[in-house]
């Protein structure tokens, strides 16, 4: 597991020295953005995701990604504006301008061409969720059973036909897609589906106290999450990417993420730090040993 990062004045030195935060500071006064740049940053994502986007308990909208992104907006001066969309409508949502980012356990691998990411800060990996009784232990087991998985997920391009995992999905006896994955996992404990392909972190919070289920020992991938723009909006994730290492260089980032750990992002995915090219404290202990 990753330590913790180093704290003050050295881990700040290292990423203003990392991002060359001075040269591009004044580039990213504004934030490219109509509606960021009148004091609104609109971010999208789905309710039905957490522990990175959901509705608590009070009927407000929380998350790991959307406190990342309150504490952005309280750095710019900014009002967040989190606006739930349907997540097979991402691309039109972005595109017509109606949101600044996509910032919800987004993807980033395989989509580089699609859309400008900011520096990627958590390592991701779509695995496979079935009941513990179900006689499913490896991924070959999965051949003729009925396996759910989100529409227009990144689980859903490996399983398809010209992803990565396509031999995989072709022995399934049905893959079926849903809008979110809680609907998923109602299916799943009503036996209607023998299994779930999902997020880690996503797998992880949907088993915390539900007896019974278990993630199979075999990943499908691995990947990372990124905030994700309309391309070419350089201007925009400059400006989240200074934002980013500036609450990595006071620790914020580091109470934000420490809220969810125990729902499902442990400590071992984050790698904001190893993205800005900020030394951790047990890489430094080895050095100088």
């Amino acid at each position: 597991m990753r330590k913790k990062y180093l704290a003050g004045v050295l881990c700040t030195a290292m990423v203003v020295s990392s991002l060359g935060m001075t040269a591009f500071a004044d580039e990213t006064e504004k934030a490219g953005s109509g509606l960021a740049e009148e004091g609104k940053f609109v971010v999208g994502f789905d309710a039905e995701y957490p522990p990175y986007g959901y509705m608590d308990d009070e009927g407000n909208y929380t998350g790991f990604d959307l406190e990342l992104a309150a504490a952005v907006c309280d750095l710019e001066g900014w009002e967040l504006v989190a606006t739930p969309i349907d997540w097979d409508s991402k691309d039109m949502e972005l595109q017509s301008g109606n949101i600044d980012c996509i910032w919800n356990g987004f993807t980033m691998n395989g989509r580089e061409d699609s859309y400008t990411f900011s520096v990627p800060y958590v390592d991701n990996s779509q695995v496979i969720v079935t009941a513990a009784d179900a006689g499913i232990e490896t991924l070959a087991d999965l051949e003729g059973k009925t396996v759910g998985v989100q529409a227009d997920s990144a689980a859903l391009a490996l399983l398809e036909k010209g992803g990565d995992q396509e031999d995989l999905g072709a022995t399934f006896g049905d893959l079926q897609q849903f809008g979110d994955y809680n609907t998923a996992f109602t299916e799943l404990m009503a036996g209607s589906l023998d299994a779930v392909a999902i997020d880690i972190g996503v797998a992880n919070y949907q088993i915390a106290g539900r007896d019974g289920y278990v993630i199979l020992d075999e990943n499908l991938n691995s990947e990372q999450y990124a905030v994700g723009f309309k391309k070419g909006n350089e201007q925009l994730c400059n400006t989240i990417n200074k934002d980013l290492a500036e609450l990595l260089a006071s620790g914020t980032f580091d109470k934000i993420a420490a809220r969810y750990e125990e729902m499902g992002i442990p400590s071992d995915m984050l790698c904001l730090a190893e993205s800005l090219g900020v030394e951790t404290e047990s890489k430094t202990e080895t050095e100088t040993e």
